[in-house]
């Protein structure tokens, strides 16, 4: 028989009593609170003192970038990075007073090394459009202790150094196997519960547990992202038999939007764990899936669509038509399928505050686990949704027309750029038609 020595005992006992004290903490303060749809204000008190020592450390880096005589580049309100006009002689000049320990009096006008500037402003020219910079992080004027290797975050000081990395102590050691934990948990309840409650008979009281069930699990993997969300004008949330359209930055728009609502999705079918959690969801609630066989055909799309929002007693669908995700200072070219079912479309505008963290997946440049891990090593997701009027299609227009009107609305009340451009190179990363 195996005998334990005190030591191992007492180990073995404080381990224990972690265990237990970890998940009572989770069960009183964040699982509880998203059963019940309340919050006692830590997030907000955590954000607003995020934002004091972003501000300490923005104040300490341009003084230091002053003292070294380095330029600080400020970004557009709309997030893309803002350079002041200078001519390429000047900036040649900037280039070598940073990379140089010469003189500038004793650099000759031409070096071979001038030949790769000019070959990157002349593809900086021609690649750098309105279209291309959507799909690019946006850049910020403060720094938030997340990216050391952008144009201002270079070193400093010794103390913003320490500071950084205690940042990423907490980040990697405290806030990612939290919210791993969590974000496991409200997965698993999804999972666990959408099929018990699929086994019920259908009636109020199945549709009943099943909006309950996935607005309490959709909450908790909002607390594994640590998001701050501010819902505004909730009179105007989707209704029964119409259809909810919103501007797309991330994948977690999803659980954004469903953890204040409860909406009917629209996708492909998927295998691996997305086809367990898809199939255990639909076993409670009237999802609308295609096999992949099915997606191209936009017939049987929109007829499967039409039938879904006929049915006045069924939930709204989810629908992001700009089909891929846009870096949350823009919005692009909606796809017209979703204005043609002549449902009531119920537009949401989506923004996100980029200082603790970027929400945006470029997916050509991130796969989705990486994406994920980015996500939950951010120091939290703050956001604003606005729940715009109902609009319906006028007699004098069409889908495309609609569609526009629409879009225009969503960038006007997100504060985002309205752009008349449609990208075809896309991935998809949303429900889309």
């Amino acid at each position: 028989m195996f005998l334990l020595l005190p030591f191992d005992s007492l180990i073995v006992n404080l381990l224990g009593i972690s265990l237990t004290v970890l998940f009572t903490l989770l069960l009183v303060f964040i699982i509880v609170p998203a059963i019940f749809g309340v919050s006692f204000g830590i997030r907000k008190l955590y954000m607003k003192t995020l934002l004091k020592i972003f501000a300490w450390a923005t104040l300490r880096m341009e003084r230091g970038a002053k003292e070294k005589n380095h330029q600080l580049y400020k970004p557009y309100t709309n997030g893309i990075i803002a350079k002041d006009p200078t001519s390429l002689e000047e900036e040649i000049k900037e280039i070598r007073r940073s990379g140089s320990s010469k003189a500038l009096d004793n650099t000759p006008e031409f070096e071979l090394s001038d030949i790769f500037y000019f070959c990157r402003k002349g593809m900086e020219t021609i690649m750098d459009d309105e279209v291309t910079k959507r799909f690019s992080a946006e850049e910020l004027e403060s720094w938030n202790l997340l990216s050391r290797t952008n144009y201002n975050f270079q070193y400093i000081s010794l103390r913003l150094t320490v500071l950084w990395g205690l940042g990423v102590l907490v980040r990697y050691c405290f806030l990612l196997p939290l919210r791993i934990a969590l974000a496991f948990t409200g997965i698993s309840l999804l999972v666990v519960g959408t099929t018990m409650v699929g086994y019920l008979p259908n009636g109020r009281f199945k549709e009943f547990l099943s909006k309950h069930v996935h607005l309490m699990c959709y909450r908790i993997c909002v607390r594994a992202l640590t998001a701050i969300i501010t819902y505004h004008d909730r009179e105007n949330r989707p209704r029964n038999g119409g259809i909810c359209v919103a501007n797309h930055t991330s994948p977690i728009d999803v659980i954004i939007l469903a953890s204040d609502g409860y909406y009917a999705m629209v996708g492909q079918v998927h295998g691996g764990l997305m086809g367990v959690i898809q199939r255990a969801m639909v076993k409670a609630c009237p999802h609308v899936w295609f096999e992949r066989s099915e997606v191209k055909d936009r017939h049987l799309v929109a007829k499967r669509l039409t039938e879904h929002v006929q049915d006045k007693s069924k939930l709204p669908i989810l629908i992001f038509p700009e089909g891929t995700c846009i870096n949350n200072t823009s919005v692009m070219m909606f796809k017209k399928g979703s204005f043609e079912i002549g449902a009531t479309v119920y537009p949401v505008a989506i923004k996100y505050d980029p200082q603790f963290g970027d929400a945006f997946w470029n997916s050509s440049k991130y796969g989705m686990v990486t994406y994920l891990l980015r996500m939950m090593t951010s120091w939290a997701i703050v956001c604003s949704v606005w729940y715009l009027p109902p609009m319906t299609r006028e007699t004098d227009e069409d889908a495309v027309q609609f569609a526009n009107r629409v879009k225009s609305a969503i960038a006007r009340q997100g504060g985002l750029v309205d752009l008349l451009w449609f990208f075809w190179g896309f991935e998809q990363c949303g429900p889309v038609i």
